[in-house]
């Protein structure tokens, strides 16, 4: 099983244990805000397993269908689970709604608080090991998930404020309006989720830092070479395709430059985890000084 995958089935066992503890403390305030944590998490299992499904297709190798794998099927994930935020979004200003228009007297109950403050640092820890280990493995389905549970626990805290605020006031309407805000707040991570989901979907190119990571490895390693030019990049979930055109002296024979195309392959990999690298080797009438990204000397 895929390292990732194992980390996806544990979201979804942090999932339940959470939603066991915020529904409690939903049934012993009746807090409308508590409800609204309540349902996200909810989503967050949805979310977890349909994490584990597509985590397993991208984890699988290179195929005749498929020669350049499957890692993009992460964004898929990621795209889901916004869909899903949105979804418990609009549910949460619903019963939000309901609220203000009936508002229920709220049961002052620290065991219900203190449930639901144990799940919300659960969530921050979980949320803490999935967001490092998305970045460390370059996987995006890890890394929404990681995003998602943060944003989660960060509604958390401001319900658990509000719920306080609420019981010491009296003024029932800040359950429902408390409600309603954390709706909106979800509603614009579901979002953000989603359009950055998208950016990868759509072949979108590495950040300008990477790019020029990617030009000095190729600049400190193409001795030999011309020039190089037209270097574009992609991200395709945990794999970064990198590609362009190197110019070498057209008497130079194809052994040698292969062993400057080699060096550079093995430099961009060691420094860009993940990659795959495509180099097209041209005779020197074919240079674009004009055009040309890195220049290089003979």
């Amino acid at each position: 099983m895929h390292k990732t995958v194992k980390l996806a089935f544990g979201s979804i066992l942090v999932a339940f244990v959470v939603l066991g503890l915020k529904s409690l403390a939903y049934l012993a305030t009746g807090s409308v805000a508590l409800f609204s944590d309540a349902v996200e998490s909810v989503v967050n299992i949805a979310a977890a397993c349909v994490a584990v499904i597509v985590l397993k297709i991208s984890a699988a190798p290179a195929d005749e269908n498929h020669p350049f794998g499957h890692t993009k099927a992460e964004y898929f994930a990621a795209v889901g689970e916004g869909a899903l935020i949105v979804a418990a979004a609009l549910l949460i200003l619903r019963e939000a709604y309901e609220g203000a228009i009936n508002p229920t007297p709220l049961n002052l109950s620290v065991t219900g608080l203190a449930l639901n403050a144990v799940a919300s640092v659960l969530n921050g820890l979980w949320s803490w090991v999935l967001i490092r280990k998305g970045r460390e493995w370059r996987s995006p389905a890890l890394l929404a998930d990681g995003r998602h549970l943060f944003g989660d626990v960060i509604t958390s805290v401001g319900v658990l404020a509000g719920v306080g605020l609420v019981l010491v006031t009296g003024w029932q309407i800040l359950d429902a309006l408390l409600a309603a805000s954390v709706a909106i707040f979800i509603l614009w991570s579901g979002w953000k989720l989603i359009r950055d989901s998208v950016g990868g979907l759509m072949d979108e190119a590495v950040s300008p830092a990477t790019l020029e990571l990617i030009q000095n490895i190729i600049t400190s390693q193409a001795d030999g070479a011309i020039e190089a030019h037209d270097v574009r990049t992609r991200y395709a979930g945990r794999r970064t395709f990198i590609e362009f055109h190197l110019i070498v002296s057209g008497d130079m024979n194809v052994s040698r430059a292969h062993e400057i195309c080699d060096r550079i392959e093995l430099a961009l990999k060691r420094e860009i985890a993940g990659s795959t690298i495509h180099i097209h080797i041209e005779p020197d009438h074919k240079a674009k000084p004009d055009d040309a990204i890195v220049f290089l000397n003979e």
